[in-house]
């Protein structure tokens, strides 16, 4: 086999063209569809049916379960998608694979994808130069949609022709009649080949020239399709070594659904191997068996023929050729109802364990101890941004993770002005409440730097506002928690200089803390799902906005008289004011990203 450098080149600039169209089709795709992106993939996933038929038609469409399944993958990453729901578009996008088994069984490889990627490239050519926005972006994903199936027909054309390695072949014949032992062999054959080439399709092809060689059977070849559905999972892991927690644990849901299904499969290997030669038979198509015996059988009585069969010198017309095309065609739609079947069965038994198998798979990949006590982001991962639209959807879920986690604080800025002074209590209370304004600081950066790089990529005019916002609210986060830090502050100096609280400024506290911490719950509410803010939660925050500087006016107002009645100190009351006072900052840092979401985010679904 010869293969030069220039050869290798050349595969890498296939894969190189496959990639870029793969990006530039995403970010036409993210700029076309904007944020209905999200309503669409909810819509697709409701239960867990809708999720297996999403899976199945994405991976039918594309022609890659790897590619399909690296998507759900992301979308987790990003928040897009629950764990539970990825597991079904996971087990769809398995039976959606076999949709390719049977374009090969179906056409042969006279699939000649430039036929229709040059016209397609004309068509969406016009569309970038149309005056509209969401035109261009259409014609963006047309041309990557051209330039990755390009991409795809190129790599076709520079991958080592293993059909001329006869070599490689000839080592694996020697290992084809070990009964039992052949069909592990050449299923961690068919897993091996499928992790380096990357595609169960390839895998597929390779396996389908074996037999027409006659170097393997018919179940040795289901062998090697069995194995190739374990080899397909390494695309997603790698895709999710970058990610979060939840991407990880769905690439290895990935794997341990085609694992558990491939371990059931080989315990009743041979009568399923059967079943599927029985079935292929019966709808008229062959005895998928008969290709391995005639075959060999043509290369042991006629050694010359067998060999020019294989370099296409026989005429067209010559006997053996049509026999042996005739019985390609029948090893081809065997191999199509194996995958098919196996799928099938393994998924009609799955989809009803989903929910166990997301409780394997959190015990398997556990989150880290003390998650909160540690600076992570829980969504946004520098190794997934793929697409800019979606990379704002990250933000948005990390953002309400921000401020949920700023608005612990809260409660231990209130709970360390009960906490005895100068104790070990107080102290270690101070320290965590010091660790969390730190670990605040740092996630408003990595949100910002973030969302800096989405608004890098290509936007449409509404999502590059909405980093706007973002970049403010995620600001008045930030300053809710020096709020928080700055009262211990306060509680310091008020030890240092001596002053005591009573009871009747601990109760008053305690009551503005109430006011405070509602305000909060319902900011973090609202941030939950910042596409369905509605007018009711924002009166009920411009409320409890109001209670809050009343009673910040009232206790004011009675400080003084409180004071001349000797009910505290005058430097009790100073610090008590200045506790006051930020806890008024805190509502108005709130009411600021209240009033962002009304302006930024409510406005556009109307």
């Amino acid at each position: 086999m010869e293969y030069s450098f220039l050869d290798f080149l050349g595969l890498i600039g296939a894969v190189g063209l496959f990639l870029y169209g793969m990006k530039v089709m995403s970010e036409g795709l993210q700029k076309a569809a904007g944020d209905r992106l999200r309503n669409i993939l909810s819509a697709m996933t409701r239960n867990r049916f809708t999720g297996m038929l999403t899976g199945c038609a994405i991976t039918a469409l594309i022609q890659s379960s790897s590619a399909s399944t690296v998507m759900v993958v992301s979308f987790v990453n990003a928040g897009l998608m629950t764990l539970a729901q990825s597991m079904a578009v996971i087990m769809g996008a398995n039976v959606g694979t076999t949709f390719t088994a049977w374009i090969i069984a179906l056409f042969g490889f006279k699939v000649n994808i430039s036929m229709f990627v040059l016209p397609l490239i004309g068509l969406a050519a016009i569309l970038l130069f149309s005056n509209k926005s969401k035109t261009k972006s259409i014609g963006e994903f047309l041309i990557g949609f051209s330039f990755l199936f390009m991409g795809l027909d190129m790599i076709s054309q520079y991958v080592p022709d293993l059909q001329n390695n006869p070599e490689m072949f000839a080592y694996l014949r020697q290992y084809a009649s070990l009964g039992i032992g052949s069909i592990l062999i050449f299923t961690l054959v068919g897993l091996v080949l499928t992790m380096i080439i990357q595609s169960s399709a390839a895998t597929f092809a390779i396996t389908l020239i074996m037999c027409s060689k006659g170097w393997i059977t018919f179940d040795l070849a289901c062998a090697l399709v069995l194995g190739s559905n374990i080899g397909t999972t390494i695309t997603p892991i790698i895709a999710s070594l970058s990610g979060n927690v939840a991407a990880k644990r769905t690439a290895m849901g990935h794997l341990l659904f085609n694992l558990l299904g491939t371990l059931w499969c080989l315990c009743v290997f041979v009568p399923f191997a059967d079943l599927n030669a029985w079935l292929t038979e019966a709808i008229g198509q062959g005895d998928p068996n008969a290709l391995y015996a005639f075959v060999n059988h043509l290369e042991q009585t006629s050694p010359e023929i067998y060999n020019h069969l294989f370099d296409n010198s026989l005429p067209a017309g010559h006997e053996a050729v049509a026999k042996v095309a005739m019985m390609q065609m029948s090893v081809s739609f065997g191999l199509s109802i194996f995958h098919t079947t196996f799928n099938l069965v393994n998924l009609s038994v799955m989809i009803w364990l989903t929910n166990i198998y997301v409780k394997i798979v959190m015990f398997l990949v556990p989150g880290k101890k003390g998650d909160d006590e540690e600076f992570t982001l829980k969504f946004i991962s520098r190794g997934l941004l793929n697409a800019s639209e979606l990379g704002i959807a990250q933000a948005e879920k990390e953002m309400w993770v921000y401020a949920e986690r700023v608005g612990r604080m809260i409660d231990m800025a209130q709970t360390l002005i009960h906490t005895k002074e100068k104790s070990d209590d107080f102290n270690k209370l101070f320290s965590r409440l010091e660790k969390y304004e730190d670990i605040s600081d740092r996630m408003e950066l990595e949100i910002a730097h973030y969302l800096n790089r989405c608004a890098e990529g290509r936007l449409s005019n509404e999502s590059k506002l909405r980093i706007a916002a973002m970049l403010n609210i995620i600001s008045e986060i930030e300053s809710i928690a020096d709020s928080c830090m700055g009262i211990g502050k306060i509680l310091n100096r008020k030890i240092e200089a001596g002053a005591e609280f009573n009871n009747e400024i601990y109760s008053n506290i305690d009551t503005m803390y109430e006011y405070v911490r509602s305000a909060m719950q319902m900011m973090v509410e609202q941030l939950r799902d910042v596409e369905n803010v509605n007018q009711k939660s924002l009166i009920a925050s411009y409320n409890r906005e109001r209670e809050i500087n009343n009673y910040r006016n009232a206790l004011r107002g009675a400080n003084v008289s409180n004071i001349n009645e000797h009910h505290y100190e005058y430097q009790a009351g100073i610090y008590y004011m200045d506790i006051v006072g930020d806890l008024e900052k805190t509502g108005d840092y709130i009411i600021n990203v209240i009033d962002t979401l009304r302006d930024s985010f409510r406005k556009n679904k109307e």
